[in-house]
């Protein structure tokens, strides 16, 4: 008989999983109509971040059966898939916010940052390196968002900038731990607020536009 461990992190992370997946569908579809980057980009940041719950939720779930190598292999996809997640959405940003050779040198910048952490993440597995590599492109995503608020009141800054600061809520909730219930722990927590910062991020790709 299969035993599930941590279902209910398998649960929450299947839902966010399912969620972005669906928000991201949207996003290019729009992106697609009105033929817009920034929004085509952000939706597959939100392609990219369904896949690394899924991968992540199944990774919880289900080593017993896994074996070794499967782990290692479906532990790899997930981290891979949050840095595919942190760079599209980044270049989505970028593309909202600057232009010409500019906006072409920091997209390939952020390019070679998601090469060299896969690089990295290649022969290393601490989930510490992810947080090093994805919250630095929240905190220029915000910065990059405050600014198109600040010079052009750029409707989709709220939003995101507030999606962002949610995001950080839930990595604060998962760093210490916060757990309301034995049995609903600090990661299943971290995913129901990731949950409603994914939300938030949505309403704000879709008042993207290409700069």
């Amino acid at each position: 008989m299969m035993t599930v461990t941590e279902p209910m992190t398998v649960a929450t992370d299947y839902l966010l999983g399912l969620l972005t997946v669906c928000l991201g569908g949207l996003l290019l579809r729009q992106g697609h109509h009105d033929r817009c980057r920034s929004i085509m980009l952000w939706g597959r940041g939100f392609l990219a971040t369904g896949l690394a719950a899924w991968a992540g939720g199944t990774f919880h779930g289900f080593q017993e059966i896994l074996g070794p190598v499967g782990r290692v292999f479906l532990w790899k996809g997930t981290v891979f898939a949050v840095g595919l997640a942190g760079f599209f959405l980044l270049a989505g940003a970028l593309w909202n916010s600057v232009s010409g050779k500019t906006r072409r040198w920091l997209v390939l910048a952020a390019l070679v940052k998601l090469l060299g952490f896969m690089g990295w993440m290649a022969v290393h597995d601490e989930f510490r390196y992810v947080i090093y590599d994805y919250a630095p492109a929240l905190v220029i995503i915000l910065g990059l968002q405050i600014w198109c608020w600040l010079q052009f009141r750029s409707p989709a800054a709220p939003w995101i900038a507030a999606g962002i600061l949610v995001s950080v809520l839930a990595a604060v909730i998962q760093a210490a731990r916060l757990a309301p219930h034995p049995q609903f722990n600090h990661n299943d927590l971290y995913h129901v607020v990731q949950m409603a910062a994914f939300v938030l991020l949505y309403r704000g790709g879709r008042l993207l536009r290409d700069r």
